[in-house]
């Protein structure tokens, strides 16, 4: 079964059990500084996880985009993927356990709506309990009732079956289903042997139910939520893998033809390297296509690692541009009828450039090897990997000190994490008070900049804190001061003339047609929510597609200040702005 099959499979399958279809949310958070990238199905919903009303319903469905670097190093081998598409069936304050546990199943074992699998392969956890949540004694039963055998369904600790996207936010105990890769079949196992037969990868993980009735708060469970969710996620790499009888995603039709490419057209081949080019040009052109752009900040960096790590391995490979234009296209191809954006031909020329840059700073590292360059500086300045400094090192006779490099590399990530985790600090995702306020504050600030500065003012990006906002905008100039007085001043005004701040649900059809902002690269569904900021007779001075949450009144806000105002990219500005 092809992976664009079980994706409509299984949006069809929910939808005929009552749920809307939405589209994938863009990666790039929005309003969240709190992560980088949308890392789980879940993240995009949280405001309707904690209680507020989709616009489609309280069933719904999606495939949605994902991105995670905190693991690059172990990308090449069988499971890890930087992007990856989550299969989700949600139900905000619906059905729960009963439900989910028994359409899990079928659609892994039905033959007429489903994959078909062989329920002998299967095996299931549950939460073994602990003091925030206790033993899941009711999803235990439910499997039972639908044929499974007691001795496969095993309970674990809360690291492996209590789900939270962070230290904060909604989470509750899931149950696992796994399911058996090897060609003879293990049996049946017992909690010694099936925690074996996961380190070997002879069973893996194909679906997660999780229960979401609880929530966090820095860490710990401070209580019950307003309703009890269901979050439910599919890996749609490692069910095309399964399907297709493969050990890895890396041999199935979601990478169809470009290793073997690679191969052709490489010197010197390596497997691992090869799916390391591979991985980090699919989530670079799914980046780019979201509107994220190669800088030495933020999710910017993050790009310019990835083409990094492609460009010296491509170097290694004596790969091209040319060769990893083809590459590129190969994923457009496999991605066409799912995601239409990639093929703008922007994308492809903002991974041309990056590519182009970094092959000079490559030629210049190489220069520094042939110095005497300490590695780390390699790594961290030329962008070397250090297997491509131990393969020249090699040729050369040199040697490497390997653990004196490992010691300044995790130093090196340590603070680089620490940073990053400084500069999301809190965030919107948080809902409380200051970010709220300073997201409202933020839809005056643009439709300040577009009546006093350029009525053709976009957004491009914006990261608000407890502390601050912060906006990018396409601007071909920069701001004066006397601009920026006058935006302030406008924003001032608003505030003080105590505007309501109004929450619409409406086709999406009519919000584009009455002129609301859009997030830059966003899909939306076909009933949307709108947040108006009106005048006194009703004349909207800002309407924004927008999840929320926002103050009622613009007189809540407070006295608003630019602090900063500064170039970021060729075109777009950057203002950085406070309550006080």
């Amino acid at each position: 079964m092809q992976s664009q099959e079980i994706r409509n499979r299984f949006l069809k399958f929910f939808e005929k059990r009552g749920h809307a279809i939405i589209p994938s949310a863009s990666l790039v958070p929005e309003n969240d500084p709190s992560v980088l990238f949308n890392t789980a199905g879940m993240q995009p919903l949280v405001p309707y996880l904690l209680g507020q009303v989709h616009p489609m319903g309280n069933r719904i469905a999606d495939v949605q985009k994902c991105v995670r670097t905190g693991d690059l190093e172990d990308i090449g081998d069988n499971r890890h993927f930087s992007f990856f598409e989550m299969l989700g069936n949600w139900s905000l304050g619906d059905y729960f356990k009963q439900e989910a546990i028994a359409w899990s199943y079928e659609f892994l074992t039905s033959k007429e709506e489903g994959l078909g699998l062989d329920p002998n392969r299967l095996y299931f956890t549950i939460f073994e309990g602990d003091d925030n949540a206790p033993f899941d004694e009711e999803s235990k039963k439910i499997w039972m009732s639908l044929g499974v055998p007691e001795n496969r369904i095993y309970a674990l600790p809360a690291e492996d079956n209590f789900w939270s996207p962070g230290d904060n936010g909604p989470c509750g105990p899931c149950s696992e289903m796994f399911y058996d890769m090897t060609t003879e079949g293990v049996g049946d196992l017992s909690h010694e042997e099936f925690l074996q037969a996961l380190k070997r990868e002879d069973v893996i993980e194909i679906w997660n139910d999780v229960f979401m009735e609880y929530e966090k708060k820095d860490g710990k469970v401070i209580g019950k939520l307003k309703q009890k969710n269901v979050d439910t996620g599919a890996g749609l790499e490692r069910m095309t893998a399964v399907m297709q009888g493969k050990r890895t995603a890396y041999d199935t039709d979601i990478f169809e033809g470009i290793l073997e490419y690679i191969k052709e057209n490489s010197k010197d081949f390596n497997i691992t390297n090869a799916r390391v080019i591979a991985d980090h040009l699919r989530t670079s052109l799914f980046l780019v296509a979201d509107g994220v752009i190669p800088s030495n900040k933020d999710r910017g960096y993050v790009l310019r690692r990835l083409l990094r790590r492609v460009g010296t391995r491509a170097n290694q490979f004596g790969l091209n541009q040319d060769n990893i234009i083809f590459i590129l296209n190969k994923f457009i191809n496999i991605y066409k009828d799912q995601y239409k954006d990639l093929s703008k031909e922007k994308n492809l020329e903002t991974i041309k450039e990056e590519l182009n840059k970094f092959n000079q700073t490559l030629n210049e590292g190489l220069k520094q090897f042939e110095k005497g360059v300490d590695p780390f500086v390699l790594a961290t300045t030329y962008g070397f990997t250090i297997e491509l400094t131990l393969e020249l090192a090699k040729e050369k006779g040199i040697e490497i000190d390997l653990e004196d490099f490992k010691s300044k590399m995790a130093e090196h990530q340590k603070l680089s994490a620490t940073a990053s985790a400084g500069m999301f600090k809190g965030g919107l995702a948080n809902h409380n008070e200051k970010t709220v306020r300073l997201h409202t504050a933020h839809h005056l600030l643009l439709a300040g900049l577009q009546q006093i500065v350029d009525k053709n003012i976009k957004q491009r990006g914006s990261n608000i804190t407890e502390e601050r906002l912060r906006i990018d905008f396409l601007c071909d100039h920069k701001l004066t001061d006397e601009e920026k007085k006058k935006v302030e001043d406008f924003v001032n005004e608003k505030i003080a003339q105590g505007l309501n701040v109004i929450r619409r649900e409406m086709p999406f059809v009519e919000a584009e047609k009455l002129g609301a902002e859009m997030e830059f690269g966003a899909k939306y569904p076909e009933v949307v929510s709108v947040y108006f900021i009106e005048d006194e007779n009703g004349n909207p001075i800002s309407k924004e597609f927008c999840g929320g949450p926002h103050v009622s009144n613009t007189s809540e806000l407070g006295k608003f200040k630019i602090v900063k105002e500064e170039a970021v990219a060729s075109g777009i500005r950057r203002i950085k702005a406070i309550l006080e």
